[in-house]
């Protein structure tokens, strides 16, 4: 097959539909801007089914929240219409042989992203482990380009730097005054897949370092759940001699990890006794 031709899911209409069959008398209709009518959810009626507070804005909460966050929220629910296209000439069969397409691995090269999404509906909820190795935002890191101020025609003549398929990448410097927020929404809708695609007993593992370890764990504790957090583990990942560059001989980074359900995973735990 040359082509596998995918339109990724809706994950915004799942969920409202979800949330239709669960409280049916939730759901009615409402005007738009321009008096269209558009379905809608009666937070009241929900407010009841639910039996516990449910907050406007303005009102304070405890919260961890960047410029643009919500926008992150939107790309990581939107759906796109790509096309994965298999390389011959860069595959390699079961027995080592150039050009053969045997192989139960599959290598994705592009946008993260968009290759999340494209998997979404062969995959969902069936990955046992997953591990990345995000830019660590030392400042001098690429990322992928999200810019919701953008738009495409602006964002298509950008000048900069691009990864192997062409996809923009920006080097988010210290100077730029968007430093942790355009990590932020590089890293945030990329995870939020991620846990979509974790088993009930799935685990991801996060490698990353001060620059932004405090900022990973807020972001991983909101979208997998403080209580499904299980380790942050510290990685020594050199020997060096002294080196007292600032205060302290930094040799060393962070491994953060997560379950989809902790309670599964206290159950296998008790299963080893």
């Amino acid at each position: 097959m040359d082509k596998l031709k995918m339109h990724t899911p809706d994950i915004a209409e799942q969920n409202y539909k979800k949330l239709a069959a669960l409280f049916p008398d939730a759901i009615t209709e409402t005007t738009d801007e321009d008096g269209n009518i558009i379905r809608a959810i009666d937070k009241d009626v929900l407010m009841q089914e639910i039996n516990t507070k449910v907050i406007d804005d303005g009102q304070e909460r405890y919260q961890f929240t960047w410029p643009d966050k919500r926008k992150s929220m939107v790309m990581a629910n939107t759906p796109i219409s790509k096309t994965l296209r298999l390389e011959k000439e860069k595959s390699v069969g079961r027995d080592g042989t150039p050009g053969g397409v045997d192989s139960e691995n599959i290598y994705i090269e592009g946008d993260n992203l968009d290759a999340l999404k494209l998997l979404q509906e062969t995959y969902l909820g069936k990955v046992k482990m997953i591990y990345i190795d995000p830019p660590y935002n030392t400042g001098n890191d690429f990322i992928y380009e999200d810019d919701f101020a953008q738009s495409a025609d602006e964002y298509a003549d950008n000048s900069g730097q691009t990864d192997e398929e062409g996809n923009r990448l920006v080097q988010n410097s210290e100077s730029n005054g968007r430093f942790h927020t355009d990590w932020l929404n590089m890293i945030y809708p990329r995870l939020r897949l991620a846990r979509d695609f974790l088993a009930d007993d799935g685990v991801i593992f996060i490698s990353i370092d001060d620059n932004e370890q405090e900022n990973l764990k807020k972001v991983c504790d909101e979208i997998f759940g403080s209580n499904n957090f299980l380790a942050q583990v510290v990685w020594e990942r050199a020997y060096a001699p002294i080196n007292l560059k600032k205060n302290f001989s930094v040799s060393h980074d962070y491994i953060l990890v997560y379950g989809k359900d902790s309670s599964i995973m206290v159950q296998y735990k008790n299963l080893c006794k």
